[in-house]
C-alpha cells in the first residue's frame, strides 16, 4: 500500500499524459487575443493588462533579493536551483506578458507562455527536490526546463501549421496543481508549507477562471477585466510561495536563536563556587 501511494504521483503523470495523447489536439481558441481590457494607460493600449505584469517582476526580485543570500541555509538548500528557475520566470513573465499584451499576437504569445512554462517547471523541481531527500535538483530543474520549452514549441510550431496543440502547455500547468499538493501530503512536509502552498495553488486555480471569464468580469464589474483580475492572482499566488519560504528563513533563525540561549543556560561561569 505504501509502496502504491509513494507511486501514485508517477502513475497520475502518466496517465494524465496517456488521456491526452487519446484525447487529440486541443487547439487555442479563435478569439484568444480579443481580450476585455481596452484601457489606455500613459499612452499604452491596452493598459490595465501590461500594467499589472509588473506583480510579478515585484515579487521575483523580492524572492531573490530574500532567498539567494540565504540559498545555502538547510530550509533552502534542497530546492535552491528549482526557486531559483521559478523566480526568473516571475521576473521575465513580467516582461514576455507585457510585451505581449502590447499588441496580441501568437508571436509574441510564445514570449508570454515561454516564462509561465518555465516557473512551473521550477517550482514542481523545487518541491520534488524537498520532499525527496537525495534528488538532484540541478538536473531536474534543467531537464523541465527544456520540457517547458518544448511545450511551448511544440504549440507554436503546431499553430503555424494551422492546427495549434495545447497538450504539452496545459499539462505542464495542470502538474503542480496535482503533484504539489499530494508530493507534500505523501511525504508528510511541515503543515505550514501545506497550508501556504495550498493557498497559493488555489489562488492560481481562481487566476485560470479569471481568465476564461474575461469578458463577463469586464462586463459585470466594469473597472477591472478578467484577464487583468487573472494576473493580480496569479501574482497574489506566486508571493504565498515567496512569502513562506522567507518565513521559513525566520522560523530557522528562531530556532537558532533558542538553541543558542538553551546553551547558554548550562554554561557556569569560569569562577570557582565558594562553599
Amino acid at each position: 500500500m505504501n509502496r502504491l501511494l509513494f507511486r501514485l504521483p508517477t502513475l497520475i503523470t502518466l496517465g494524465a499524459g496517456l488521456l491526452l495523447l487519446l484525447h487529440g489536439p486541443i487547439p487555442q481558441p479563435a478569439h484568444y487575443h480579443a481580450f476585455a481590457d481596452h484601457s489606455v494607460l500613459f499612452g499604452l493600449p491596452h493598459g490595465a493588462d501590461v500594467a499589472s505584469n509588473i506583480g510579478f517582476a515585484l515579487v521575483g526580485l523580492w524572492g531573490f533579493a530574500r532567498l539567494r543570500p540565504m540559498r545555502h541555509q538547510q530550509c533552502l538548500r534542497a530546492g535552491w536551483h528549482g526557486y531559483r528557475l521559478f523566480l526568473l520566470g516571475l521576473v521575465l513573465t513580467a516582461i514576455g506578458s507585457a510585451f505581449y499584451h502590447l499588441a496580441p499576437d501568437n508571436a509574441r504569445l510564445v514570449w508570454d507562455r515561454l516564462p509561465i512554462a518555465l516557473a512551473c517547471a521550477g517550482l514542481l523541481a523545487a518541491v520534488r527536490a524537498e520532499v525527496r531527500p537525495g534528488s538532484d535538483t540541478s538536473r531536474d530543474a534543467a531537464v523541465l526546463a527544456l520540457l517547458a520549452v518544448l511545450s511551448v514549441a511544440w504549440w507554436y510550431l503546431t499553430e503555424l501549421r494551422g492546427q495549434g496543440d495545447l497538450r504539452p502547455y496545459l499539462l505542464l500547468q495542470a502538474l503542480p496543481l496535482v503533484l504539489i499538493p499530494l508530493w507534500q501530503a505523501i511525504h508528510a512536509s511541515p503543515r505550514r508549507d501545506r497550508l501556504w502552498f495550498g493557498i497559493a495553488l488555489l489562488l492560481y486555480v481562481a487566476a485560470k477562471a479569471a481568465e476564461l471569464l474575461d469578458h463577463q468580469i469586464a462586463a459585470h464589474l466594469g473597472w477591472i477585466s478578467g484577464h487583468t483580475l487573472k494576473h493580480l492572482l496569479a501574482m497574489a499566488a506566486a508571493a504565498a510561495v515567496v512569502g513562506r519560504l522567507s518565513q521559513r528563513l525566520g522560523e530557522t533563525g528562531d530556532a537558532a536563536t533558542r538553541v543558542a540561549s538553551a546553551a547558554q543556560t548550562h554554561i557556569r561561569p569560569g569562577i570557582p563556587e565558594r562553599d
